[in-house]
């Protein structure tokens, strides 16, 4: 039945979505669903323009016909619309995880490195490195003093108390060297911890 392979698409997404995307891994790609879609899409496209045309032909009974031609119209063509619909959901909420992806990692220019490209298609690579490759860009213009891969809310305290969850080294700030080791604790500007606390080493007290 027209649409369901498109219904398959969605309950994907839905659990791409649900998924813990920490890991930097997108589910596997499914190539052969989409161009399954793809190919339904373009039957379905001849046939509205095989309807359309019949519409155009004279007929011994034009009112019923007309009827019947414009209700088969319209259901064909709203189906074709539905799966093309899906498809692009399906392809932006992957392109939105990848751009999310590139922006939580450490150095943002590393993702397309760091991320687990096996489930993604040519294509999700090809953007990923390509989309990686404008955060260097932009990291390294005139603005480079800006974290811009930090967080966008600003925090409501300066400096917080952090527990290290996780070995990390040593951190050197502009109020001192900190040696992050399993368990202990510090009082440090948010700032300089942010992305840390987001990778997992630190934990807000």
């Amino acid at each position: 039945m027209y649409g369901d392979l498109a219904n398959k698409l969605i309950l994907e997404a839905k659990r791409t979505q649900q998924l813990n995307h920490n890991s930097n891994q997108l589910p596997m790609y499914h190539e052969d669903l989409v161009r399954k879609v793809l190919r339904e899409v373009t039957q379905l496209k001849n046939t509205t323009d095989f309807l359309k045309e019949q519409q155009q032909l004279p007929s011994d009974s034009a009112i019923q016909n007309d009827k019947v031609l414009k209700c088969q119209y319209f259901v064909t063509l709203l189906c074709m619309e539905r799966n093309k619909r899906c498809l692009l959901a399906y392809q932006k909420l992957r392109s939105d995880v990848l751009k999310s992806l590139a922006w939580g990692s450490n150095d943002g220019p590393l993702m397309s490195a760091t991320v687990d490209t096996n489930g993604l298609s040519h294509m999700e690579q090809e953007y990923l490195k390509e989309y990686s490759g404008l955060i260097t860009e932009l990291k390294g213009g005139e603005w480079t003093d800006i974290d811009l891969s930090g967080s966008l809310t600003p925090p409501s305290d300066v400096f917080i108390d952090v527990r290290v969850l996780k070995d990390a080294g040593e951190i050197q700030t502009e109020y001192g060297v900190f040696n992050l080791i399993k368990d202990s604790q510090f009082f440090v500007r948010q700032s300089d911890v942010e992305r840390l606390i987001q990778q997992g080493y630190l934990q807000k007290i």
